[in-house]
């Protein structure tokens, strides 16, 4: 494993083993076997390229009403507790900080991307976001705390854990593009994304 500062985004690259990236996933489709993903819609109604689930008290929602977090599922049912491994990454990661309200999980297929956007719909932005990459390598672009400006970019890959605290946590972030079968942890391909975030 290494650790990449870029910015003051902190990336341990390698930071899961492929034995542990596989048994991740395997406690994952549990999550999604309880509160299955779904496809959000912007407040505008746009269609998201990414499908959403989550697990913990809280899960992500975004959909007309407009982005906000929910005790629930789009189905009425409740998120799944957070799974262990995904907790003791977090505790590694970011010692002293409550343990996360949220996990999100979101799925990307070869086409999907995620526009620059800020993580700023949680209470306390003192705490930090720790992103987890499972499957396919992704292009993952960090800005600045204001929108535009110069941006670097760097290729995450499976077992890779990146931590946002200090500037990082209110900075311009995204993905722009999956790189389709560079992978085999996942027998469909895409990837899979864990974000971590204290929310109250």
């Amino acid at each position: 494993m290494s650790v990449l500062r870029v910015r003051d985004f902190e990336i341990h690259a390698g930071y899961l083993s492929l034995e542990q990236q596989a048994a991740m996933v395997a406690v994952l489709r549990e999550c999604l076997a309880q509160a299955p993903l779904f496809q959000p819609v912007t407040p505008r109604g746009k269609p998201m390229s990414v499908r959403m689930s989550a697990a913990g008290e809280f899960g992500w929602i975004s959909d007309r009403k407009g982005y906000r977090y929910e005790r629930a599922h789009p189905s009425g049912v409740g998120w799944p507790r957070i799974p262990d491994t995904v907790l003791s990454i977090w505790r590694d990661l970011a010692p002293g900080a409550r343990d996360p309200e949220c996990c999100l999980i979101n799925w990307y297929d070869g086409s999907a991307k995620m526009g620059m956007h800020q993580d700023r719909d949680e209470a306390d932005l003192t705490h930090p976001v720790v992103s987890i990459s499972l499957g396919d390598d992704a292009l993952f672009r960090m800005g600045n705390t204001t929108r535009g400006g110069k941006t670097d970019s760097v290729w995450l890959r499976s077992g890779d854990v990146v931590v946002m605290a200090g500037a990082a946590r209110r900075a311009y972030h995204g993905i722009d593009r999956v790189r389709p079968d560079s992978s085999t942890l996942l027998p469909k391909g895409g990837r899979i994304n864990l974000t971590l975030r204290v929310v109250t």
